[in-house]
């Protein structure tokens, strides 16, 4: 590495300048050029030519950019070549003809490969991410990839259909816990996402301890929104909060007990995907006014006591509730963009929308009224009183969605 002082720097007149008085010069010393640089901007390995740096580069920008689909051409003559760099003049024909025929599948694969990268130009997709670059918060450089990676989790952490099967909990006391943690949630004014952690800690909890009895369902539903009081919010309620809200059925070291038993149960893995984490990014795909995702939000609220719906993907839940909304109160399509984004095509998502017709029916008589009651308040639009809501497309819809 060459040293700055051989090149006639001085790292002490670099940073601090010329600017401490005049300096008495006894003898002209021969000395390299110094060039006009900002303090440690330039020190490095890299050498600096004596002219001076050369003018930026313009950046380009790549991301809009279209590339295009080439096919790999065959090379020629493979087997010539290979045959001399193998150092074997006389390699049989048959070796030679195996050499090509392996050539001929990684250049296939290289094809498929890029086929699937380029898929999206046979889709009129529109890049939602193209004016995020200057807004470092939005990560618009590597926000699909975060998105790729929650739906590999989503299958790491996969709730089973029907895995209260053969335990006390029934779906119908989990649907009476759930609707009173939402008044809970409501009542502390807690974040979203904390009331859609806690159903997703409760359903993989009851999941893998079967024995947890009648008495002990309650203590292990305000003990779940406990832990993901800690895990979302910024200033999570007081334990004796909790205790308190149960009109002190349970008391402090009873919710610590509880809180450790779950956290062991899970291997201290409270880390999932939420519907909420993909509605936004749908919502944004699919540039959906405030009235659509606000009804998209009361729809995956609704799917939260559901026994039947706690198996679904959150990235399922959220495409569905979307798509629902937007057929409801517009008829506005699953466009391309949408797809692209959600990963789901409007016929993929149809019995999970079904479905969801036929809880937004059954809320109508439904004991649980508690999220509806919910988005009745003028914060929320009033999305549950909405007309549309009751149309002759939610009626057939519902028709082909049943509940089990």
């Amino acid at each position: 590495m060459l040293s700055l002082e051989s090149k006639g720097y001085n790292l002490y007149q670099a940073v601090i300048g010329f600017d401490n008085g005049p300096r008495k010069v006894e003898a002209k010393v021969l000395q390299g050029p110094i060039l006009h640089r900002p303090a440690l901007g330039e020190v490095g390995n890299r050498s600096v030519s004596l002219r001076g740096l050369k003018a930026p580069v313009k950046p380009v920008d790549v991301a809009r950019k279209r590339p295009v689909l080439t096919r790999p051409t065959k090379p020629k003559s493979n087997s010539i070549s290979l045959c001399r760099v193998s150092g074997k003049e006389n390699v049989g024909l048959q070796e030679c003809e195996k050499v090509e025929e392996e050539m001929d599948v990684e250049e296939v694969a290289k094809v498929e490969e890029l086929s699937v990268a380029f898929s999206t130009q046979c889709l009129n997709v529109e890049d939602i991410d193209a004016e995020d670059g200057g807004n470092p918060q939005l990560v618009s450089e590597y926000v699909n990839d975060i998105y790729k990676y929650l739906r590999e989790l989503e299958e790491g952490s996969k709730v089973q259909p029907r895995y209260l099967d053969g335990q006390v909990v029934t779906g119908k006391m989990r649907a009476i816990l759930i609707d009173w943690l939402v008044q809970v949630h409501l009542r502390f004014m807690l974040l979203q996402e904390t009331l859609y952690l806690t159903v997703a800690i409760i359903d993989r909890y009851l999941q893998r301890e079967r024995t947890v009895s009648r008495s002990k369902l309650q203590l292990v539903g305000v003990t779940a929104m406990f832990i993901a009081s800690k895990y979302e919010e910024m200033y999570s309620p007081d334990i004796a909060d909790f205790a308190y809200i149960t009109d002190k059925a349970y008391t402090k070291n009873e919710i610590r007990k509880m809180e450790v038993n779950i956290l062991k149960t899970l291997d201290f893995n409270v880390s999932y995907p939420l519907p909420l984490h993909f509605l936004r990014r749908n919502s944004k795909a699919g540039s959906v006014d405030a009235a659509q995702h606000t009804l998209a939000k009361y729809l995956m609220e609704l799917c939260l006591p559901e026994y039947c719906m706690c198996h679904y993907k959150a990235s399922m839940i959220a495409a569905a509730a979307l798509c629902f909304s937007l057929k409801v109160l517009d008829g506005s399509p699953w466009n391309d963009t949408l797809v692209y984004y959600s990963c789901n095509t409007e016929e993929q998502l149809m019995p999970v929308i079904c479905k969801m017709a036929a809880i937004v029916v059954k809320s109508i008589s439904s004991k649980q009224q508690a999220v509806k009651q919910k988005y009745k308040t003028n914060k929320q639009m009033k999305i549950s009183d909405i007309p549309q809501l009751h149309s002759q497309t939610v009626k057939k819809l519902a028709e082909k969605g049943a509940l089990t």
